[in-house]
This record gives structure tokens, C-alpha cells and sequence, in this order.
């Protein structure tokens, strides 16, 4: 099996490395994919967005023709992690919008996402999470974080911070605010492998 990583701007390196850790860490049988063109989206089975420039990483999903494929894997119930900026590509509704097509959002989770919640680097903070199924707290990274301020009904909370959302799976579809690629911890790229990639393989095995 191989899971893709947007490779077009962002934390790419850094989650590169969390991903094989906790490839490790499961005795998986995976191999990693850095997505940059169609022919390499179409290989994998999954795929992880990172964090980095909202706006950037829309204009290089335009540009290389990454948009629509992506919408149409996700359609195909293709697990698919988004973190931070990834986050932000995920939702279906932005808040803080400059201009009408300033970020044109994948739209793939009934999530209103508000993009500069947190303001800049400095205002950078950490919170231990509780994520159900963890044992003990994650520490969750927030960097120029965006905040979910609304869900749908369909949308599962799996971590919360002052009551915000920091965390959110809707189907095959995960979205964090925070990064989980900064600290030596895998435990969140762990679930995003087992719980949404390969119970829902052995599920249809069954």
C-alpha cells in the first residue's frame, strides 16, 4: 500500500517522518508517496494534505490539476488527513475570506473553518489533547492555527480545546488544527493509518 503526502508547499519533510514512525510503530506494510503531479495521486490509497499556506497550496492544487482528483478521491471514500492549512482545504465554509475565490476550499467536510483565528507566529501556543483511544494527552502544536468554529451534524469531535474543535473526522475524512508532525509522538498519524486507512480495508474484506 502507498500513502501520498501533498508535496506542493508546507510541512512536508516533517510529516515524512512522523508517517514512517508510525508505519514502524504498526508493522505496516506501506510506502510513503510525496504527491506533487496526478499520475502519483492516482498510486495511493490515501493521502495526507500538511500544513503550510492556505492560499499557496489552493493556487498549486489549480495549477497542477490537483483539485478535482482530489475531490473525486475523497468521493471514492478515500481516507484522506489535513492538518492546519490542510485543515482549512478540507472545509466546506470560510470565515475570513479577503475576496470570494481568495481560497476556494476542497469543501470536503461540513466544517465552517475561521483561517487567521489565532493570529501570528508569536501568539503560537501548546495544549495537551485528549483524544479518545490515546491512554495519555497528545500535545497538540498550534502555529498560526485556524479554528473549526462550526460543525455539522455529521462531524465526530475527537479533541477540543476551551470547547473549540481541534480535531474532527467526518467519514474518511480527518482534519486538525494543530501540527502533530512537530513532536517525536505518532500516535495521531497511527490513527489516521489504522482506524481510516486499514480497519476500513479489513472491513471490506469481511
Amino acid at each position: 500500500m502507498e500513502i501520498g503526502i501533498l508535496a506542493l508547499q508546507g510541512d512536508v519533510s516533517e510529516h515524512v517522518v512522523t508517517l514512517k514512525s508510525a508505519i514502524k510503530e504498526l508493522g505496516l506494510d506501506a510506502d510513503i508517496v510525496e504527491v506533487r503531479r496526478i499520475n502519483q495521486l492516482s498510486q495511493v490509497s490515501a493521502l495526507l494534505i500538511p500544513g503550510g499556506e492556505s492560499t499557496t497550496l489552493a493556487k498549486q492544487l489549480k495549477r497542477f490539476g490537483l483539485f478535482q482528483p482530489i475531490k473525486e478521491m475523497a468521493n471514492a471514500g478515500k481516507p484522506i488527513m489535513g492538518t492546519c492549512a490542510g485543515c482549512i482545504l478540507l472545509a466546506s465554509k470560510l470565515v475570513d475570506q479577503i475576496g470570494p475565490r481568495d481560497v476556494e476550499p476542497l469543501a470536503l467536510m461540513d466544517i465552517t473553518v475561521n483561517r487567521n483565528a489565532y493570529g501570528r507566529q508569536k501568539e503560537s501556543f501548546e495544549r495537551p489533547l485528549k483524544i479518545p483511544g490515546f491512554g495519555h494527552s497528545f500535545k497538540g502544536i498550534f502555529i498560526r492555527a485556524p479554528s473549526i468554529v462550526e460543525v455539522g451534524e455529521n462531524v465526530e469531535v475527537l479533541a477540543s480545546v476551551n470547547n473549540e474543535p481541534v480535531m474532527v473526522r467526518q467519514n474518511n475524512i480527518l482534519a486538525l488544527t494543530f501540527h502533530p508532525e512537530l513532536i517525536l509522538d505518532s500516535r495521531v498519524h497511527q490513527y489516521f493509518l489504522k482506524k481510516m486507512i486499514f480497519e476500513k480495508r479489513f472491513l471490506k474484506m469481511i
